[in-house]
């Protein structure tokens, strides 16, 4: 039958699927984990308590259905995973963490070292070398900052790891890193030469090794008998390089030739669009493409539905309800309009002190409001990231819309109605899992990159409402303003919050 496995490690959850040939889903099974959050501004994940542990968990699962697949069990032909990143997870020599994993773009700790990264190196000429600027997201600063902060882990760091990487390394014994992680692991690869730049790495990383490059649906190990005993999969399976997860979905929905648009539902949205060029733009990330010979222009939000998560916390209220409340409520929430940088934001304005701001709040306003709120704000927030993707000349050819906020329908339906665009939703919106499964069908003979359309078709397209776009594009304006008409005053409140926690330390 051509079985694989794929997993994928998420920020609030792990999740993965075992697939088919012909791309059935035979069983998927799902583990939730916390993130760690030891102070504002930062967070982190244990590697060893929820990367590793959710991967042997949910293979434990997902072998667990073979008996039930039909014609009988069989071996497991290749496995691949992806994960959250990119991620700084400092090791010792022997691969062993030193400490939890510095996660992201939403841990924003590492400020200081980003402007003084820019300075020395020079903002434009790491723009040029790598295609993204120095941000939050970048993995040079977090480096910096382990320096600065924790010199002792930073002395004894001779390795280091994203998601994927660290379970690779577990699975296969390999140290490698694939090239896309790596184009993001800004300044240290240049995303022209598809290399390392062994000047700013030994400048910002000394004494540190770094992994091979391999692309992300390379074979590069096998599973090891070490791990066949810790997760039960045959000693010997092929183990692709993987990735980071938002461009395993991609994979999975199709999202991967030039003029393809990917619109990523989740704890933050995420935006992919594939391109022929190589770009360097200062507002939003141009890492390399998942295929050799492609390049795209990625943006992302620092938080989207976590504010949803957050507001069914907040009120008590499940989903469904806020959703069915939201939707009975005009356009604007009447007269409510929020900024959704409830942890900073990142592309396209990057600005880590960037805050939450609900404007034309009243007495009459209720949860649903709030709940609606939030959903424009963040389709407001895809159609800013949209408009600076435009400005490089690219006009996307479609847009496919994944995720967990896909279900339901009103988020996508209010983010088409702001765009003005349709949006295809596929027939599978597991995610990442899905398409990290499809790459190791690819890799192992199983499949060819053509066979993502039948394996996951499009199942509808959610189409805009003319009116309503025309109502959100007045909205969309008053959203612009906000930000630079609130921006100094939140500032002030970050710093000055910044400064009471110095005092009570």
């Amino acid at each position: 039958m051509g079985l694989t496995l794929g997993v994928d490690i998420g920020t609030a959850s792990s999740k993965g699927v075992l697939v088919a040939a012909d791309g059935t889903v035979l069983a998927q099974a799902t583990r939730p984990h916390a993130v760690s959050s030891p102070r504002p501004e930062w967070f982190e994940h244990d590697p060893d308590l929820i990367w590793w542990a959710d991967f042997r968990h949910i293979v434990a699962e997902l072998l667990a259905a073979l008996p039930a697949v039909p014609g009988g069990p069989q071996p497991i032909d290749a496995v691949a995973v992806s994960g959250i990143g990119p991620c700084l997870l400092p090791a010792d020599a022997e691969g062993r963490p030193l400490r939890p994993a510095i996660l992201y773009g939403i841990d924003t700790r590492a400020t200081a070292q980003i402007a003084e990264q820019s300075e020395r190196l020079g903002g434009g000429i790491v723009l040029a070398r790598c295609g993204s600027p120095l941000t939050s997201q970048a993995i040079g600063p977090k480096f910096g900052w382990l320096a600065e902060h924790e010199p002792k882990v930073a002395a004894a760091t001779r390795r280091w790891f994203m998601a994927s990487s660290y379970l690779t390394f577990r699975l296969t014994g390999e140290y490698v890193l694939d090239h896309h992680s790596a184009s993001q692991s800004v300044p240290l690869y240049s995303q022209r030469e598809n290399a390392w730049i062994q000047d700013w790495c030994q400048q910002i990383a000394p004494g540190v090794e770094f992994p091979r490059l391999a692309w992300p649906t390379e074979i590069i190990g096998e599973i090891t008998a070490e791990a066949a005993a810790e997760t039960g999969l045959r000693p010997g399976t092929p183990v692709l390089a993987g990735t980071i997860d938002a461009w395993s979905e991609a994979a999975g929905v199709g999202v991967l030739q030039p003029g393809d648009s990917m619109l990523m539902y989740g704890t933050t949205m995420f935006l992919v669009h594939v391109t022929r060029t190589a770009y360097a733009l200062a507002n939003l990330w141009g890492p390399t493409g998942l295929l050799p010979g492609t390049n795209c222009l990625a943006a992302g939000m620092a938080t989207s539905g976590a504010i949803t998560s957050w507001l069914a916390d907040l009120t008590a209220t499940d989903y469904t309800t806020l959703t069915t409340e939201a939707a009975a409520l005009p356009p604007g929430a009447d007269g409510l309009l929020m900024l959704p940088y409830f942890a900073g934001e990142r592309t396209p304005l990057f600005d880590p002190d960037a805050r939450g701001v609900l404007a034309g709040l009243t007495l009459h306003h209720t949860r649903g409001h709030l709940y609606r709120a939030a959903l424009e704000a963040t389709a407001f927030g895809v159609r800013h990231n949209l408009e600076a993707i435009a400005l490089s000349g690219e006009e996307p050819d479609r847009y496919v819309a994944v995720g967990g906020g896909t279900t339901g329908g009103l988020w996508t339906q209010i983010v088409s109605n702001v765009i003005g665009r349709p949006q295809q939703i596929p027939r599978h919106t597991i995610g990442a899992a899905y398409g990290n499964a499809f790459l190791a069908a690819v890799a192992a003979g199983n499949a060819g990159l053509d066979d993502i359309a039948a394996w996951n078709p499009v199942d509808h397209v959610v189409e805009p409402d003319p009116a309503r776009h025309r109502t959100y594009t007045r909205l969309y304006a008053q959203y612009r303003n906000l930000y630079p008409a609130t921006a100094r005053i939140v500032h002030s409140l970050v710093e000055e919050a910044a400064t009471e926690r110095r005092s009570a330390d």
